[in-house]
């Protein structure tokens, strides 16, 4: 079990190939009396999760002993039983029938007594895996429950992240279910390489210590990687360990998630889709595009139904604002006792920028069209529009002058064909 090899990559699979992978993944026989865990992403990720849900149930739900769900939630806001039945597709009829016997767990990363530390990364290590941008002791814990079980079954897309890289594999670990500590020492790690250098790259040294954090859970694990298309089309799948399955499915995603730009846009109109519903996940629609972003532009944020800057973190970015990493960085005796990920968080959607003699000086402007007021955009140090002012036609055809126009943004990466070194160019 564990050292299945990656299955083969479809085009538009259809539900009988889904079952095909599964069934090859995870014979019967071999779960009978197990005690199973599945790991699944909330609603903030694009993909078939009910589908895999339901036929997982199918194939092993009726021999194991147990069969639940632990919702890889990092630091996002708990999932009701019903938003949970959302996600897995299935009716409250059906989690009162076919599905009473399954567990429903959300990962509480903030409470100590849901944790188990599991180890350290010992700072020579961390120095190795940063290519020497720090060498400190990372505390490792993950939440105890996955240790009730004889195996663990991850299921989750994989996309462009600006932290990691690409996401999925050991990342639904890692910082899906884990403790605080790594979790905000790997997202600093990543907003010191910066996004731009980050994003779409798969061996990064974010990577690298997420990895290492996975070896250190010594439990059977499988992973199912899924690749799914603009049009929610599930264009790849593979099982295998989390780090083969990934490997396999990031190679996928680099041809499916990216789309090249031959010039910068000097005004971006970036939608955010529903399923983020606070600027903590609507971020992403900056991330995705910062590298087309001209210098000097303007990225607009768009998502009239968002009102909360982050209900986890909300007090701590009114406190800090939005800001490039040299900034952070230049004052670390005044910002290093925040969370760190919260942190790199706003140097992600605040861009690239300088912080010299007490001055910042943004590479790119970022203003939110939302429901956030004025005043707290101002105050977290964001520009402000407002929702009722833009017309959506307004940016549509028009990138030969400039304009950018993305209507369900977050998950498509765009890049410049040939990228400025700030962006990883030559």
């Amino acid at each position: 079990m564990k050292n299945i090899s990656p299955s083969a990559a479809y085009s538009k699979l259809t539900v009988a190939q889904v079952g095909q992978v599964i069934a090859g993944a995870c014979p019967a026989d071999l779960y009978r009396g197990k005690r199973v865990l599945l790991i699944v992403p909330d609603g903030t990720r694009t993909a078939p999760v009910g589908l895999m849900f339901q036929t997982l149930h199918q194939q092993i739900g009726g021999v194991t002993r147990a069969f639940d769900v632990l919702i890889a939630l990092g630091t996002h806001q708990p999932m009701s039983e019903a938003a949970i039945c959302q996600r897995l597709d299935i009716t409250e009829t059906q989690r009162m029938d076919t599905y009473r016997q399954v567990g429903f767990f959300n990962h509480a990363w903030n409470n100590p007594t849901a944790l188990k530390h599991i180890g350290t990364i010992p700072g020579e290590e961390i120095k190795a895996l940063t290519n020497g941008l720090f060498a400190m002791e990372v505390p490792v814990e993950i939440n105890r429950l996955v240790f009730d079980y004889d195996q663990v079954i991850i299921i989750g897309p994989v996309f462009p992240h600006e932290v990691v890289g690409f996401s999925g594999g050991n990342k639904y670990l890692f910082p899906g279910v884990s403790g605080p500590q790594i979790l905000n020492f790997f997202h600093w790690l990543g907003a010191v390489v910066t996004n731009p250098m980050i994003i779409g790259n798969k061996w990064t040294p974010v990577r690298k210590v997420v990895d290492r954090a996975g070896s250190m859970v010594k439990l059977d694990k499988l992973c199912f990687c899924l690749v799914v298309d603009a049009a929610k089309n599930l264009a790849g799948l593979f099982a295998g360990t989390p780090e083969s399955a990934w490997d396999a499915a990031s190679e996928l995603s680099r041809k499916v998630h990216i789309t090249c730009k031959e010039k910068p846009f000097h005004t971006i109109l970036s939608c955010a889709p529903k399923m983020y519903d606070e600027l903590w996940t609507g971020g992403k629609c900056m991330y995705k595009l910062e590298p087309v972003l001209a210098d000097g532009g303007e990225l607009i944020i768009y998502a009239p139904h968002i009102n909360e800057v982050c209900v986890a973190h909300g007090r701590t970015l009114l406190e800090t604002g939005y800001h490039c990493r040299d900034y952070f960085m230049k004052q670390w005796d005044k910002f290093k006792r925040y969370p760190w990920g919260v942190l790199a968080h706003s140097c992600h959607v605040y861009g690239q920028g300088t912080y010299e003699n007490g001055v910042e000086t943004p590479r790119a402007r970022v203003t939110l069209a939302t429901g956030i007021p004025p005043e707290t955009c101002q105050r977290i140090n964001l520009g402000y529009r407002d929702p009722k002012s833009i017309r959506i036609e307004d940016y549509a055809g028009r990138e030969a002058e400039g304009v950018l126009l993305v209507p369900k943004a977050g998950e498509m990466l765009f890049q410049l064909t040939h990228p400025p070194k700030w962006a990883g160019g030559d």
